[in-house]
Parts: C-alpha cells; sequence; structure tokens
C-alpha cells in the first residue's frame, strides 16, 4: 500500500526518533496514556466478548497490556510500535513486542480477535489506509477499540503560538501538530470497510505550572511537533516567552495555573461478518409509510 504524497502530513522518521528518545524518562509523562488505557479497558468491558488474540498498535511502554493483562480472555498479546525502543520497553507485559509501522502493518489478514491503539493514530499519515490493514488483520467479526487525540487537543497552546509568530514575523509556521475532527472518524472506519461504527470524544484538561513546563511534558511525552511544513529552525527564546505570557494572560487560573485541554477521541467497530446485525434493503419494508405517517 502506498502512500500519496498529498497524505503525508507528518515526518515519521522524526516521529520514531522522538518516540526513541521519549524511553528512558517515560514513566515521568505517562500519565495520559496510562489514563487512557484504563479508560479503553473499561469500554472493552462493555463488550460480551473473550479475545484470545490481541494486538497493540502504538504501544509506547506497553501501558494498554499492562491493564489487560488477564482480562477479556486475552491469551496472546502482540504490542508494536513505530519506536524500536518501545517495542523493547512493552516487552515485559506482553507475548512480544516488535517494531512495526501502522501504515506499514506486517501481519497476515484475520491474525487477532482484537486490536487496541492507546493514542497513536493521530501521527499516522494515511490513517484511512491504515484503518484497512487493522481491518484487514482482525479476524471475521474481531473488534477494533482505539483512542486519538482530537482537534480541539492543545487549543490554548496553538493560539498563543499563532499570536507570538505573527507579531514576531508577520507569519506563522505549524507548531502544533494538526489533529482530527470527531465528525470525520466515523466515515473514516466505514471507508476502511468497519461494521457497526460508534465513535465519541472525551475531554481532558490539565493544568500545568506555566507553558514550559507543558512543552517538557510534551517533549517527555515524545508528542512534539513532526509536521513537515514547520519550520526546521527551533523557535527563538522570544518568541517562546511571548507565548507563554500570552498563555498565562488569556487562561491562567486563580492561583496561576495554566489548563491544558487534550481532546480524546474514542474509535470502536467490528470486522465485518454474516452474524451481524444488517441494515434492512430499500423496499423491504412491510408497512406502507403512508400508514405509518398517519400514525403519527
Amino acid at each position: 500500500m502506498t502512500t500519496s504524497d498529498s497524505m503525508i502530513v507528518f515526518d515519521r522518521a522524526l516521529v520514531r526518533r522522538r518516540r526513541d528518545r521519549a524511553v528512558p524518562e517515560f514513566t515521568d509523562h505517562s500519565f495520559l496514556f496510562d489514563e487512557i488505557a484504563e479508560r479503553l479497558a473499561d469500554r472493552l468491558e462493555d463488550v460480551r466478548r473473550s479475545f484470545p488474540t490481541a494486538l497493540d498498535l502504538g504501544c509506547h511502554d506497553g501501558a494498554m497490556g499492562r491493564v489487560l493483562a488477564g482480562r477479556k480472555g486475552i491469551e496472546r498479546l502482540v504490542a508494536c510500535d513505530l519506536s524500536p525502543e518501545f517495542a523493547r520497553a512493552a516487552q515485559g507485559s506482553v507475548t512480544a513486542g516488535i517494531a512495526a509501522d501502522e501504515e506499514f502493518l506486517p501481519f497476515a489478514p484475520a491474525s487477532f480477535d482484537l486490536a487496541v491503539s492507546n493514542l497513536s493514530l493521530h501521527w499516522v499519515n494515511d490513517l484511512p489506509g491504515a484503518l484497512l490493514q487493522i481491518r484487514q488483520a482482525l479476524k471475521p467479526d474481531g473488534f477494533f477499540c482505539a483512542a486519538m487525540l482530537g482537534g480541539e487537543t492543545l487549543f490554548e497552546l496553538r493560539r498563543c503560538l499563532y499570536e507570538a509568530e505573527m507579531e514576531a514575523s508577520g507569519g506563522v509556521s505549524p507548531r502544533v501538530s494538526p489533529f482530527a475532527e470527531i465528525k470525520d472518524a466515523g466515515s473514516l472506519l466505514q471507508r476502511a470497510g468497519f461494521a457497526l461504527p460508534v465513535v465519541d470524544s472525551d475531554t481532558l484538561t490539565v493544568t500545568y505550572a506555566d507553558a514550559f513546563a507543558l512543552m517538557r511534558e510534551l517533549r517527555g511525552m515524545g508528542e512534539t511537533n513532526t509536521v513537515l511544513a514547520r519550520r526546521k529552525v527551533p523557535a527563538t527564546r522570544g518568541l517562546l516567552f511571548d507565548a507563554a505570557r500570552r498563555y498565562a494572560e488569556l487562561y491562567a487560573e486563580p492561583d496561576g495555573r495554566i489548563p491544558v485541554t487534550f481532546q480524546v477521541l474514542y474509535l470502536a467497530a467490528w470486522a465485518p461478518h454474516e452474524s451481524q446485525q444488517q441494515p434492512l434493503q430499500p423496499g423491504s419494508g412491510q408497512t406502507p409509510l403512508g400508514r405509518a405517517l398517519k400514525g403519527h
């Protein structure tokens, strides 16, 4: 599968390097991944099925594997990550940890009963293609459950960097990576051939001492900007201080701390199977429309 040039937004090699660098101190910055892993696992508890073989896609340090251990009948859990260092870090909580790119999955068709992904798919260039490959890796009636960052994430930081750079240079470059919108997620699942897609969102607000503490956190997560169109020179000290000042002036709470928004999109869908509920064929209704309307 190839990715067209028009879809190439992120520098995937840079995503990998930044994740590799984040590994040694990742546990100091992994709170969001740990929290969303718990929330994804809770959602899986609502599915009355067991999943003997499972895939953790974009595993980071294995938070998903640790939460799923001993649950949902999972006997074999394969974890993969674009970062070889993260794949190695996750090995202790899974059956196997491998380095693999979400855009070029190495798995045979119908390999897994379950595929989960915890805050990784927002770095994928060809998201429709990645979802298609995930669906193909699932067995018929296999389940897909994922969380990814949505469009409202870091809107405060994005605004402040934009305004500071516009004032300093009269133009802007992408300083915060773009994120998917909830209105697009369901149609992407359908395009990939999934059945019964469901998408919803949640918003987490976290506070930091200042914008610099937030930037250090993002670096520790391995979540800093990798947009290809970004300026390749680092932001100047003056630009960052101006953005931090704006952040405090616009958003600081009474105690002086700044709020940070993380919007999380939750995606759930099934690989098609004949046992699943199907929509009725057009014209197969038993009640004439006129009679139905008269009843209201």
